[in-house]
This record gives C-alpha cells, sequence and structure tokens, in this order.
C-alpha cells in the first residue's frame, strides 16, 4: 500500500492563505523527510483561476531530487502539460471529470472534449517518459448534477485504459461516497482495467477514513492523503479537507498494512503547513497522539 501526498497541491489550492514558494518547498521536504515517496506536489492550473499554485514552476526548481522520490503535477488540458514536461515533473496527473457541468466549472471542457484529447496527452507525456495517472473527479457524485452512475464512471476508465494510462484513480472529489460506494466503483473498474487503482478521498461527511479501509481491503494499490486534513476543490461548493495522513497511517499501520513512515516527521510536516496557513488542523493525531503505551500502572 502506498500514501500519495496531495497536500502540497489539493491542500493548499483552497486555503485562503496564499504560501510563499519557499514555504512550499520546505513543506515538501518535511514530507520527504517523512518517508512519502510519491508527492502531488504542483498543478499547472491558470494562475488567475488557482492562485495558490501561480508558482508551480519555481516550486519544482526548489524541490529536493532524490532517486526514490516521484513528483507529481496535475494537469487538465495540453498547455499544462507542455508546462509539467518542462519543470522535470516524474508523473502527470490529468484530470477527467464525470460531469459536464463540473467539468465546464473546473477545466472549461465537457467530458466528451476531456477524453478527446486524452489519449495525445498521454503520447506527448509516454514521448517524455513521464508516468501518466488519470483521476476521474467527481466519481462518487457531482455536487451540480448528483448522482453519478456507476457506467458513466466505467466508461472513462475505459477510455483512460485504451489511452495508456499507468494508474487510474477513482475520486471522491466532494466528499459523498461511502464503504458501499468504494466496493461498487472499484469492483467494477477491476472488471474494466488491469491497470493500478488509486482512491482520492475527502472526508467532508465523515466517511473518509471507512472509504480508505474500504479500498484497502479491495485492492487498490494506493490512497491520496493531505498532510494535516487540508484542502478541497476551489470550484466545488462546501467541498472541505482530504483525509489526513497522519491520521491513514495510524489507520492503516493499526490494521496491519505493511507501510513505514516517520510519524514524528508527519506531525512536524503537519504543524508547519497549518501554523503557515493560520488554521487549525482537521487531522486528529496531532492532537490525540499515537496509541498509548503503558503506564505501568
Amino acid at each position: 500500500m502506498e500514501i500519495v501526498e496531495v497536500g502540497p497541491r489539493d491542500g493548499l489550492q483552497n486555503e485562503k492563505q496564499i504560501l510563499s514558494t519557499q514555504d512550499k518547498v520546505t513543506f515538501i521536504e518535511l514530507l520527504v523527510s517523512a518517508g512519502i515517496r510519491r508527492i502531488e506536489a504542483v498543478s499547472f492550473a491558470r494562475p488567475d483561476r488557482v492562485p495558490q499554485m501561480a508558482d508551480a514552476e519555481g516550486v519544482m526548481a526548489g524541490v529536493p531530487r532524490l532517486d526514490d522520490v516521484s513528483y507529481i503535477g496535475l494537469v487538465m488540458n495540453d498547455r499544462g502539460l507542455t508546462r509539467a514536461i518542462a519543470t522535470g515533473v516524474d508523473e502527470v496527473n490529468i484530470v477527467v471529470v464525470a460531469t459536464d457541468t463540473f467539468s465546464m466549472r473546473n477545466q472549461g471542457t465537457t467530458v466528451e472534449e476531456s477524453l478527446a484529447g486524452l489519449a495525445p496527452m498521454v503520447g506527448r507525456a509516454q514521448g517524455a517518459r513521464v508516468k501518466i495517472s488519470v483521476t476521474i473527479g467527481a466519481s462518487f457524485g457531482c455536487p451540480f448534477e448528483g448522482e453519478v452512475s456507476t457506467e458513466r464512471v466505467m466508461r472513462i476508465v475505459r477510455f483512460a485504459q485504451q489511452a495508456g494510462v499507468d494508474e487510474i484513480a477513482l475520486a471522491d472529489t466532494i466528499g459523498v461516497g461511502t464503504p458501499h460506494d468504494v466496493r461498487r466503483l472499484v469492483a467494477a473498474a477491476k472488471q474494466e482495467t488491469d491497470r493500478p487503482l488509486r482512491l482520492h478521498l475527502h472526508n467532508t461527511r465523515n466517511t473518509g477514513y471507512a472509504n480508505a479501509i474500504t479500498g484497502v481491503e479491495m485492492g487498490v494499490s494506493a490512497l491520496d492523503s493531505a498532510s494535516g486534513g487540508i484542502g478541497g476543490c476551489p470550484f466545488a461548493p462546501n467541498a472541505t479537507g482530504n483525509i489526513g495522513t497522519e491520521d491513514l497511517y495510524y489507520l492503516l499501520k493499526r490494521s496491519s498494512v505493511e507501510i513505514e513512515l516517520d510519524f514524528a516527521q508527519l506531525l512536524e510536516a503537519s504543524a508547519f503547513v497549518t501554523e503557515k496557513l493560520a488554521i487549525a488542523t482537521p487531522a486528529l493525531l496531532g492532537r490525540a497522539g499515537w496509541f498509548p503505551a503503558p503506564s505501568g500502572a
């Protein structure tokens, strides 16, 4: 099982406070020190639409380059992909939203337009020797169109499979999913693709961690989380933070999942970023601590 840290991107993009480039680099350095090895570091979105990500090139120029650390850049179109490749990202995460209304608000394209551009983008990324993930936004539900059918999501899964992506992520962008939905979508996706599956979960309705452990039981290969449980989507009403990396790590370890991170360093990264954002930490392990040791009484 692998934790993909999305705090430097999804965690920061919905916060009012815009961190300096150096603070973002320091945040990433702390996450690397904690043992995180896949980090969604930046988004190559339009700066006027997502000003929190306007310095993507500067962040990528400053991050520590280690052989075993993979930096991911989120892209939504061909222009973003060009920028991402130029910065030397190790992976690109291409977003295709499952509904037209949300897709238009999020990236200014219909679902069909996104799908039409997918294969050429994958080809360009492969030519640059960059790994490719596709994240299917609003897989579990849309804030504008409501329920999203399994078949609508699976159609995008099939497109991604045919395009030759390396990984497919199912995103609960607005945090409406339940374990039942995780089982439904993951089981269906496994019938459509042999690519590794990842889950991107938000804890908006307090189901994110139940969804995460259900995903583990269903055999997904990776889970997204954000340090401190920060973040959300600026184009989705009432969207709140991702599941917290430190809380997810506790859940996985106590569930006998094989994963090794430095818990104290995870808390240091979380404390750093939430202090810089001037917000309370949504995640709980920084307050509760690890499972208590015997008192000796």
